[in-house]
Formats: structure tokens, sequence, C-alpha cells
């Protein structure tokens, strides 16, 4: 919970049912969770996979430390960065993540993914996100690709060709 309640403070969406505690229901439409930023995180190719229980109890740490200093009482029954609502998780970050914050870094890193998931769906085959109907790319219009899995496009999107192509370039647009 704790890890989506930290992706949907990036990317937020609408809640998946009316009980959903982790994900705050800030912005109509998918955000990260629904686009899979749980699972890209998961990915051992991200490189942080391995830590993200240190990630989650430290979240929890400062979301702690947050909510002592602002006076809040937190539910028990969730994790503490869960119990906070939107305004205040995004305050949280927002310290977490400014230029003289010594984990800066660190966080900006994991929110990275999370941005990553929506807008590339960056743990799934481009093709298959497409056919799946990723939300991300569907809402930022990412062009269907032909029906061989290719991406042409005919017109120049500058409205004008800006190069030609190398004389040995192949029929299929690999260099020579």
């Amino acid at each position: 919970m704790t890890l989506e309640a930290f992706a949907d403070t990036f990317v937020p969406g609408e809640k998946r049912s009316p009980d959903d505690v982790a994900v705050a229901g800030a912005a109509a439409g998918p955000g990260a969770v629904e686009a899979g930023a749980i699972k890209l995180l998961e990915t051992p190719a991200t490189g942080v996979a391995d830590g993200l229980d240190d990630v989650v109890s430290t979240l929890n740490d400062h979301a702690n430390s947050y909510a002592a200093e602002h006076g809040i009482s937190l539910d028990d029954a969730v994790p503490a960065f869960v119990a906070l609502d939107y305004e205040h998780r995004s305050a949280l970050m927002r310290a977490l993540t400014a230029p003289d914050h010594p984990e800066k870094e660190f966080w900006i890193l994991t929110a990275l993914f999370c941005f990553m998931a929506f807008d590339t769906a960056a743990h799934m085959d481009t093709v298959q996100a497409m056919e799946a109907g990723h939300p991300g790319l569907q809402m930022m219009g990412f062009a269907k690709p032909d029906p061989d899995g290719l991406w042409r496009f005919p017109d120049f999107s500058y409205g004008r060709q800006l190069s030609r192509p190398h004389p040995d370039t192949t029929p299929n647009g690999d260099p020579a």
C-alpha cells in the first residue's frame, strides 16, 4: 500500500473503489498505480527492486515524523504514509525531494520509475501495452503501430523532411 500511495502522489489517479486508501483519488482517470508503477518498481532491471522494503520503511518513518511535526493523527490500521491525505503526502514528497534534502536523489530515482510506468509502459512490450490499452499511452495519444507491429510515419513530424537518408541505408531503414 505504501508503494501505491507513493506512486499515486506523483502521478495521481482516481480511486479503484470507494474504500481504496492507497490511491487518494486526487485526479480523474488512471494514474501511476493503474499504469503499472508497482510492477515496474518490482522489476529487477530497475536496480531498486531489492531495496523496496527499505523504501517502504523509510517512507513510513518520514511520514510518522511529518505527522508528529504537524500534529496529524494517523490511522494505525494502515501504513503511516498511506494514512496521510494527498495534500500531506505531496508536501512530504516536496520536502524529501528538495534540493537540500540529503536523500533527494534516492526519492527522485524511485519517483522516476512511477513516471516511466505511466509515460512509457517501461515494464511492458510497447506493442502489447498498446493492445492492452495501457492508460498512460492512451491518455497521451500514443500512435498505434501498423498491423505488423512496427511504427512507420509517412508524414514528417515537422511538416518537412529534415535530412536525406544515407545512401547505404537498407530498405527497412537500418544503417549500412
